[in-house]
């Protein structure tokens, strides 16, 4: 059992942890280090990875080793596993020995190859569609006892919202990058047309007709037949009106 004064330690460097990180990369990337050397011992190391599935595709956003990223990679590669599985599902996922759990045959018989014995996947708790997991890994069976498994999943209790956050602002700031490439290309468009119908006397109709066709004729996108031909007049690239 996790003592309670090792509980309010643990959370106390976790919030500090949270409070001194430059970025969600090295926040998380932190996550995974303290959380494999907590679990450590001398001769035997446990390997960490966080696991990020979203939109159906899962990676791995931190790892503690160049090993622990490995174990996860090879789950990726069969689509299934048990980081994936606790991901996906929201649930906890506790191999104890590899050589006699029957789930994920496959994968698991790859990453038996690395020395791996005993897996335990903690999922983070989030919001919407985004899901994540804490994955351990050891070279003894039987390594995640009682207590391994609280103070897995302290860390990821206590680190949940931060990540939550993180995910949240990822979302928003991806949102915004691409609501303002599809606002820069409309923009393109509609300025090269308006060109096109000065140029040749047509209508608005007529001039995306001439767009499109230069686009086919040149195998091209249309937004590049259209930045053309907004910087063939020298003004420099169409711009959207909130730019700077």
């Amino acid at each position: 059992m996790v003592s309670e004064s090792t509980a309010t330690l643990i959370n106390q460097h976790l919030h500090q942890l949270v409070l001194n990180s430059t970025d969600v990369e090295e926040f998380l990337g932190e996550l995974a280090r303290v959380s494999a050397r907590s679990l450590s011992e001398p001769g035997d190391e446990v390997l960490c990875g966080i696991t990020l599935l979203r939109q159906r595709k899962a990676a791995t956003v931190a790892s503690s080793s160049a090993a622990a990223q490995a174990m996860d990679e090879i789950q990726y590669g069969f689509s299934d596993g048990p980081c994936v599985t606790a991901s996906r599902e929201q649930v906890t996922v506790h191999i104890a020995d590899l050589d006699g759990d029957s789930r994920w045959p496959q994968c698991a018989a790859r990453v038996r190859e690395h020395g791996m014995r005993s897996i335990l996947a903690v999922p983070f708790l989030l919001d919407g569609e985004t899901r994540a997991a804490l994955n351990l890994y050891s070279h003894r069976p039987h390594r995640f006892d009682e207590r391994a498994q609280q103070l897995a999943s302290i860390f990821v209790s206590q680190t949940t919202m931060a990540l939550g956050l993180a995910v949240r602002f990822a979302h928003f700031s991806e949102t915004a990058v691409n609501l303002k490439a599809t606002l820069e290309t409309r923009t393109a468009i509609d300025v090269a047309i308006g060109i096109i119908m000065a140029q040749n006397r047509c209508s608005q109709a007529e001039a995306f007709e001439l767009l499109k066709t230069a686009s086919s004729t040149r195998n091209v996108k249309l937004h590049t037949v259209a930045s053309a031909i907004v910087d063939a007049l020298g003004q420099g690239p169409a711009r959207t009106h909130f730019e700077d």
